[in-house]
């Protein structure tokens, strides 16, 4: 009789050890789900901003100046912000920030905007940001990881097309200048009043633990897997480019003034 029992004992354990590792096995699988799906989303928004800049920049026209892209101390792009408004509203979108430094462009840096409606409307729609920071107080207020556009950095709608940067206002009155585009609609927008914010979940989810936000832009990382897409884009319209936003092949005695 104490050997059925003790068999029974044995076996009710080994059955229980069993479901315990089905459990943990059943477990860490959906953990490494949850986190390929993070990763994928992350990589899929870097990918994203780099369509945006080629999408933009390739209408010739209506791009974004050379000599500002060129002149630009950090591009940021955010893919399908979301605006919504009844009256008054709001928007707010994720996207990646990258800035000069000694060696090139830094390692993406994630970021998120949230921010008032920009014009009054009814209903909501999607729109593509793009904001380039001009001078070193703008750069610094993009470092500091978390600001309110207007009172950190100034901002003003951007320049577009051909002619557009012939004038210097922009450049002395503005850190920060922004575009959006809408419905293929691409113009200059203002959106001070935004809050920009290092978004931090993502930054864990791309470089595996959490870096400050400047030591990313200050190019003191490595850049992850997923990012050349969107640093390939913002290289090739920020060096040497000519009229329209097209990107020019610089001769041999050009390339030493080639910005890097």
């Amino acid at each position: 009789m104490k050997r059925n029992r003790g068999a029974v004992t044995s076996l009710l354990l080994a059955l229980s050890t069993m479901v315990m590792l089905v459990a943990s096995v059943g477990w860490a699988a959906a953990q490494s789900d949850e986190e390929n799906a993070n990763q994928s989303d992350i990589e899929k928004r870097i990918k994203n901003a780099a369509a945006v800049l080629d999408e933009i920049m390739g209408v010739k026209d209506k791009a974004i100046p050379d000599k500002i892209m060129s002149d630009a101390k950090c591009v940021a792009v955010v893919p399908s912000m979301v605006k919504i408004a009844i009256g008054f509203g709001g928007s707010h979108g994720k996207g990646v920030a990258t800035c000069r430094t000694a060696h090139g462009w830094s390692a993406p840096a994630p970021f998120s905007i949230t921010g008032g409606s920009w014009g009054l409307q009814i209903g909501g729609q999607a729109v593509d940001l793009v904001m380039l920071v001009m001078n070193q107080k703008g750069m610094d207020a993009l470092l500091s990881s978390k600001f309110k556009v207007g009172a950190g950095a100034s901002a003003a709608a951007g320049p577009v097309g051909r002619d557009a940067a012939a004038g210097t206002d922009w450049k002395m009155k503005s850190e920060i200048l922004s575009y959006s585009r809408a419905r293929g609609i691409f113009a200059g927008v203002d959106i001070n009043g935004s809050k920009i914010a290092q978004d931090r979940d993502e930054t864990r989810i791309l470089y595996g633990k959490m870096v400050p936000f400047a030591t990313i832009l200050n190019g003191k990382v490595t850049a992850p897997r997923g990012s050349e897409p969107f640093l390939a884009a913002v290289r090739k319209y920020s060096t040497i480019v000519g009229n329209q936003g097209s990107l020019i092949t610089p001769s041999t005695s050009d390339e030493q003034h080639t910005i890097q």
